[in-house]
């Protein structure tokens, strides 16, 4: 096979094969060539794997992971779920409509990062409510306390006598669940890529842990030469102390004790790029906005302000400097945000089009 090794690949759909899992998501997600921007840059041939399209609440990266750690907790008996983000969550957004197509009541507690612009019901918060999903908003503290907060209501909830799966950011302590499911996208891929005839030669994404790390765990037990570019959506770790590389890695190891794997990462296993976040997560930037406007216009392809955008506005940058080859084959991992789209509409400078 020219992107794995065939053998190590079977060992890992094996032990995918047994764990626990639900159906959420529209799979496998569509392999697409963006001619358009491949033109536009003179080189690299870029792809794009369509996980935008998983069909879940409009879609997104969080539904695979979805299908795995709802999966274990529904075999673990909980019938209540709480969790927490930003307000335009992507996460949120699909785990509200994971619960509701499961049967799980779902709490919500979601941090306001742009003031009274939050407030309104509009994007990612208007499909958390459509969804029958229990919204309480908080600001004014960062995440730690904001962990504390999905605990102690964890806690409220399990006094009524519910049965409390707690998911993040109240819980960082196993992100390895959520890798899982992207191990098994990497098989996917790769059989799409085979089918196809084609040979990756990166994997570009927005990652700051957990969807890294399940690729970057299945290329290196499947030996596949093809390399992976992160680029996060925060300057800095969850984890204070850590670097993007240890965390990802991390993450990546406790995947392979999951699925009972003997390969580990190391951190020098890791390639995170953070020079693109600009002032903050959830902040649009400049390039993001170009990044958006130039791939819409090539390809038709939307991304989101948050996480997408800033990714592919890398991807862009290191082609334009010549630090990607022109004749090298690019997967971007497209993971999803469309409805943020629509929040974000008056930071997206595009008044002087009409």
């Amino acid at each position: 096979m020219r992107n794995a090794n065939e053998q190590r690949l079977a060992e890992l759909r094996e032990a995918l094969q047994a764990r626990p899992r639900v159906s959420l998501a529209n799979l496998p997600t569509p392999l697409e060539r963006c001619p358009g921007l491949t033109r536009e840059l003179g080189g690299p041939d870029i792809w794009v794997k369509r996980d935008d399209l998983t069909g879940l609440a409009t879609g997104g990266n969080k539904t695979r992971m979805f299908e795995y750690v709802l999966g274990r907790a529904v075999e673990e008996g909980a019938d209540t779920v709480v969790a927490g983000a930003a307000v335009q969550s992507n996460y949120c957004r699909q785990l509200a409509a994971a619960c509701a197509k499961l049967g799980l009541e779902c709490h919500l507690l979601l941090h306001k990062i742009r003031g009274a612009e939050d407030e309104e019901i509009q994007g990612g918060l208007l499909l958390d409510l459509l969804v029958g999903a229990k919204v309480e908003m908080i600001e004014g503290i960062d995440w730690v306390e904001h962990g504390e907060r999905i605990r102690q209501r964890a806690k409220e909830l399990e006094a009524q006598g519910k049965r409390v799966h707690i998911g993040r950011v109240g819980d960082e302590t196993s992100l390895g669940k959520y890798a899982v499911a992207y191990a098994a996208a990497f098989v996917e891929l790769v059989e799409q890529a085979e089918e196809l005839e084609l040979t990756i030669d990166e994997i570009w994404m927005s990652s700051s842990d957990a969807t890294q790390a399940g690729l970057a765990l299945a290329a290196k037990h499947c030996e596949s030469p093809i390399r992976l570019v992160g680029l996060p959506a925060v300057p800095q770790p969850i984890s204070p102390g850590w670097t993007f590389a240890e965390c990802i890695a991390s993450h990546g190891n406790e995947c392979a004790e999951i699925l009972g794997l003997p390969t580990r990462l190391v951190p020098d296993d890791i390639t995170s790029i953070v020079d693109y976040v600009g002032p903050g997560y959830g902040v649009l930037t400049d390039a993001g906005r170009e990044a958006m406007r130039l791939v819409g216009r090539c390809d038709g392809l939307l991304l989101d302000p948050v996480y997408t955008s800033k990714a592919m506005a890398g991807l862009i940058d290191y082609a334009r400097r010549g630090l990607i080859a022109p004749d090298r084959t690019i997967v971007f991992l497209h993971t999803g945000g469309l409805p943020a789209l629509f929040a974000y509409a008056d930071s997206l400078g595009l008044e002087a089009l009409l």
